[in-house]
């Protein structure tokens, strides 16, 4: 099997219908099989699903697991050569994936693909590039872990050499809406980690990749279009429990030492970096 195409789903039945009508269309000549997590949808998903893609296989979650751990619920059972990683709201071109499959097949180094975004009024997304919004970009900074990300433009946002729109580069992080992974690559770098819920699981399996000896790479000689709309609102709860939860889990995650805490019944959160005696 040449690919498996996953999407995560959560109440957004219009535009999962969408995306899955592009996708299938986009794999016309590519030995495929397609994966849907649906996380405890209460529209009319799972019908929608069972009436016009019956050829999908559905993973129907009872709660919402979040988009980590639904993402390797799929990957779990998904068997292709690649993994290709798309969001619902999103629409992708007729070549889009056999130009992303044959560059991955010609770049044996490259653990991961981005592809350029536009949105719906034809608008380059600058995530794209670097994988990051304005809040990680600081963060980064802020923690001194920028330094790590020397491909992200987060230093000298200005420089002439950096990478334009049309440029095939290597990047240090790849956008969660559209990611083609290699199988192999994360037999050794790790699947996702179900701690980042909603944001940060790209960022932090990007920099996985990379720390397995890997490249992430931008490509845009063709486009997606990434409506943008499934993300909870900056001024909700959800919004600032899960994203700002994932930054401070980013960061326990690779820059505190954390002891590793043998107690019966209390489960240890972030990997240990030393014991305690």
């Amino acid at each position: 099997m040449k690919l498996s195409v996953i999407i995560v789903n959560n109440n957004a039945c219009i535009l999962l219908k969408q995306a899955l009508n592009s996708l299938i269309n986009a794999c016309k000549g590519i030995e495929y099989e397609l994966f849907i997590v649906d996380n405890a949808s209460t529209d009319n998903s799972i019908a929608m699903i069972g009436s016009d893609f019956p050829q999908a296989k559905l993973i129907a979650n009872l709660t919402d697991v979040g988009i980590a751990k639904a993402n390797n619920q799929a990957i779990a059972q998904s068997i292709g050569e690649y993994i290709l990683l798309v969001s619902a709201d999103t629409i992708s071109v007729k070549d889009s994936i056999q130009k992303m499959t044959a560059f991955m097949d010609q770049h044996t180094e490259a653990g991961g693909l981005g592809i350029r975004m536009l949105s719906p009024q034809g608008r380059f997304l600058t995530e794209s590039i670097h994988g990051l919004t304005t809040q990680w970009s600081s963060f980064f900074k802020f923690i001194g872990f920028a330094k790590h990300l020397s491909k992200t433009r987060l230093q000298d946002r200005n420089r002439k050499d950096w990478v334009e729109e049309f440029q095939i580069a290597e990047v240090d992080i790849l956008n969660g809406a559209c990611m083609l992974l290699r199988r192999s690559v994360l037999n050794e770098s790790g699947m996702f980690d179900d701690r980042f819920f909603k944001y940060g699981y790209d960022i932090d399996l990007s920099y996985r990749i990379r720390l397995a000896g890997f490249k992430n790479y931008y490509f845009p000689k063709t486009y997606i279009i990434n409506y943008g709309i499934l993300r909870a609102s900056k001024f909700s709860w959800t919004y600032i429990k899960y994203f700002y939860g994932a930054m401070f889990i980013f960061a326990a995650k690779y820059l505190l030492r954390v002891p590793e805490i043998k107690v019966e019944g209390l489960p240890q959160l972030f990997p240990s970096t030393y014991e305690v005696k």
